[in-house]
């Protein structure tokens, strides 16, 4: 199992916390948000035991397939919570006071699998919400430029092994997003982002009961 013995920010024992200073959206990060011990773990977890798929979509006039793996819980159409998820999900929220329903897994397995440009697209009840991001695994860019202020300079954010980023509910209105490629020779990478479907619909709390086995 890759342990990611090369994240020196573990070295010192303590959380780093920045609030970025966006003048229309809020973005903080969180790292060494899981200790080193329990993100070596869910690493491993997540890895050997979620369905993961490779979703197709249409470019160009033609399917290809996503540069990455990925699956998708809680939510009308995702699959049940496992209790990990539940507990990670548990601490996300005690950090940002925000309630999810949902969580998007996307699995990086190496140098080579990426996400392009993008905002999130709106949920069912047509606003956008806070997006919480925590990462498990190798660190990998990630790019952030403004959609209509072309001369602001991009934000390039390392997230690292155990992180949380929070982006607020207005981030999806005025920013783009990417993870790039990298040549260098890295492991893999597991992201979660905890999500909002719709108010109106009950969530899924940490306190769930789930079924034996």
């Amino acid at each position: 199992m890759y342990l990611f013995d090369d994240i020196a920010l573990f070295d010192e024992g303590k959380k780093r916390f920045e609030d970025f200073p966006l003048s229309d959206a809020r973005l903080q990060l969180w790292e060494q948000f899981f200790t080193k011990a329990e993100s070596d773990r869910f690493y491993a977890t997540l890895r050997e035991t979620t369905p993961w798929q490779q979703r197709l979509r249409k470019m160009y006039d033609k399917m290809v397939p996503d540069p990455r793996l990925t699956a998708f819980y809680g939510g009308a159409n995702g699959y049940e919570w496992t209790a990990d998820l539940l507990a990670i999900k548990a601490r996300v929220e005690a950090a940002c006071g925000v309630t999810f329903d949902r969580v998007l897994l996307n699995y990086y397995r190496d140098g080579n699998d990426s996400v392009a440009w993008h905002s999130d697209t709106l949920p069912a009840d047509g606003q956008h919400h806070p997006i919480g991001s925590v990462t498990f695994g190798e660190t990998r860019l990630f790019k952030i430029r403004h959609k209509s202020i072309k001369d602001l300079p991009q934000l390039s954010i390392p997230l690292t092994h155990g992180s949380f980023l929070l982006m607020g509910e207005s981030m999806q209105d005025h920013y783009e997003h990417h993870v790039p490629k990298t040549a260098k020779r890295v492991g893999g990478r597991i992201n979660l982002t905890f999500r909002i479907s719709e108010p109106a619909k009950p969530v899924y709390f940490a306190t769930k009961t789930l079924p034996a086995g």
